[in-house]
């Protein structure tokens, strides 16, 4: 699950990075959640498509965690001071991470159209040597999932270091502001 919020250009993103700072552990322990990465990016004008952005990541155990999220005061927060967004969510096929993932600074995030000509399991069996690939590449978390609603392919992964990833094509990148990943010890 995952709802990006843009925000304008001349945004001042220290309040965003305070905002994660200050409220960032209110999911250390949050129930059915696996792992929630408070992402955050900047507009570059050097570079095109980037934007100020703020892009909270989750990977749940259960959907009833995701659903008492949204309907709970955590989701009211973000509703309160953004608006309410639109939250995307995908059918996990296959998400690795480590026991620990506070080490993780940096994200990679790629969303593709699944044509009407691709054969969905040969689609899953080549994403799981994505993953393994990006696993080997030193990624703390990889994550490929699907939206049937839209036919969309999502690749996430989380890093150490940004460098690791410089052999995924294209991908939209985040800083960490921070990990939630309760029971992770």
């Amino acid at each position: 699950m995952q709802y990006p919020i843009p925000l304008p250009a001349d945004y001042d993103m220290a309040i965003i990075r305070r905002r994660i700072a200050e409220r960032g552990h209110l999911t250390d322990q949050l129930s059915g959640l696996a792992f929630k990465a408070y992402l955050h990016g900047n507009h570059d004008p050097s570079v095109p498509g980037s934007q100020n952005v703020y892009a909270p990541f989750y990977v749940w155990r259960q959907p009833e965690g995701m659903s008492d999220f949204l309907s709970g005061p955590g989701f009211a927060g973000v509703v309160a001071s953004f608006g309410r967004p639109t939250v995307r969510t995908w059918s996990v096929w296959r998400a690795e991470f480590n026991r620990d993932l506070s080490a993780a600074s940096h994200a990679t995030q790629e969303v593709t159209v699944i044509s009407q000509q691709t054969d969905l399991e040969t689609l899953r069996e080549a994403e799981q040597a994505y993953i393994e690939n990006v696993l080997a590449q030193g990624a703390e978390a990889a994550v490929s999932a699907f939206d049937p609603g839209q036919w969309t392919l999502l690749r996430f992964a989380l890093w150490r270091d940004p460098q690791d990833a410089r052999s995924i094509p294209m991908p939209d990148a985040y800083a960490v502001g921070h990990i939630s990943q309760p029971n992770h010890a």
